[in-house]
């Protein structure tokens, strides 16, 4: 299966599971918005985009789609994690969190329904790309994905997914068109009890709001957004979705998000040690702490948690802060920083700051590597 993951390694896993007819690249515009909070797993559904390899002629089922998933998250050595799916994507998330709801911590059903389309239609479209291939569904499909307005706005988006579309192997999505045809979770969404959330467009002609409030009405603990799309929301919305996706995955308050990016850089035990000290006296500054440095600064989407790392333990050594340096050399390792490139911020240091910072520097990380156990040489 063809996949990438980025992001830093201490951080909660986000998997994105795409529509039929759609690779990884769907998600693209999503991304920079969620790394401050997650690693994010893309990849292409068994049949689309890098994952071609040997598709057989027999049409594919959501449990199969659903476990190619789970195996992903075994060879990865993923425990749990947090997962979105739209349309197509949306099916294999009911069938995860009905089959496997240990794996999961929270699910985004996305422009989706228990049940999608009849048996005619989903007959009728294998039958006509069989005999005249992807080009005879593309406009209509496009038609149906994206508003008037965001097509007469965003061409060369369209013009995107329109190509994307094109690269659909016929029966590779063929076969997901059977997937499709064939799943039917109306009689069991009551056994998905992961916490869940619902998303659908308002001009959704496909998965309309109607079948997006039986989801919610027959799911035990869902709730429902709707917002100003057709059935590509998180294509035609990216900022606005992504920030769906952050508050209901973390937390709608800047405290809650602060807290979330101070525990996955910092780390847990920091964190809890920190927080055991509040009282009366200090609870204000912590406060403060968390909600403007961690809740509105390293949640900002255009620098990296890699290279704010690298850019914090720059500062810290020209303003000769031995403790605040310490804390982000630990924290660095959470963020993906080699002990190669905290050298190279020490060597970059002594050049403009100084001779004795970058000294001090020196000794206060080797410091922290034999406290980590970290093999220097």
């Amino acid at each position: 299966m063809n996949y990438k993951i980025q992001g830093t390694p201490n951080s909660p896993v986000l998997i994105f599971s795409n529509s039929l007819g759609s690779e990884m690249m769907m998600w693209e515009e999503l991304i920079p918005y969620l790394l401050p909070y997650f690693r994010v797993l893309q990849y292409d559904t068994r049949g689309h985009g890098g994952s071609k390899n040997n598709i057989s002629k027999e049409g594919y089922t959501i449990e199969l789609l659903g476990k190619d998933i789970i195996h992903l998250m075994d060879e990865l050595n993923i425990e749990t994690a947090y997962y979105c799916g739209l349309s197509m994507g949306g099916l294999i998330g009911q069938y995860l969190g009905i089959n496997h709801p240990n794996r999961f911590k929270k699910i985004v059903l996305s422009n989706t329904g228990a049940k999608i389309g009849n048996d005619e239609r989903w007959n009728g479209r294998i039958e006509t790309i069989a005999k005249n291939g992807m080009q005879a569904i593309v406009d209509d499909t496009m038609e149906r994905w994206f508003t008037e307005d965001f097509r007469k706005q965003k061409p060369q988006k369209v013009a995107e997914t329109y190509a994307m579309f094109l690269r659909s192997d016929v029966q590779g999505y063929s076969n997901c068109c059977c997937a499709i045809r064939d799943a039917d979770f109306r009689s069991q969404l009551q056994n998905l009890r992961v916490e869940t959330l619902v998303i659908t467009g308002d001009e959704d002609p496909v998965t309309n709001v109607e079948q997006a409030e039986f989801l919610v009405v027959n799911i035990p603990n869902a709730q429902l957004k709707v917002l100003r799309a057709r059935h590509l929301a998180a294509t035609e919305l990216p900022k606005e979705y992504a920030q769906v996706l952050i508050d209901f995955f973390v937390g709608e308050a800047t405290f809650d998000k602060g807290m979330h990016v101070r525990r996955t850089v910092l780390g847990n035990a920091h964190v809890d040690r920190a927080n055991s000290k509040i009282n009366e006296f200090n609870t204000d500054f912590q406060s403060f702490i968390t909600n403007y440095a961690w809740g509105e600064v390293w949640t900002r989407p255009n620098l990296s948690k890699h290279n704010r790392s690298l850019i914090t333990m720059a500062m810290l050594i020209a303003l000769n802060r031995q403790t605040e340096f310490k804390m982000h050399v630990r924290a660095a390792f959470n963020n993906g920083v080699t002990v190669a490139e905290i050298k190279e911020v020490i060597m970059q240091s002594a050049l403009y700051c100084g001779l004795p910072a970058a000294n001090e520097a020196i000794h206060a990380a080797e410091e922290v590597f034999k406290e980590l156990g970290v093999n220097i040489l």
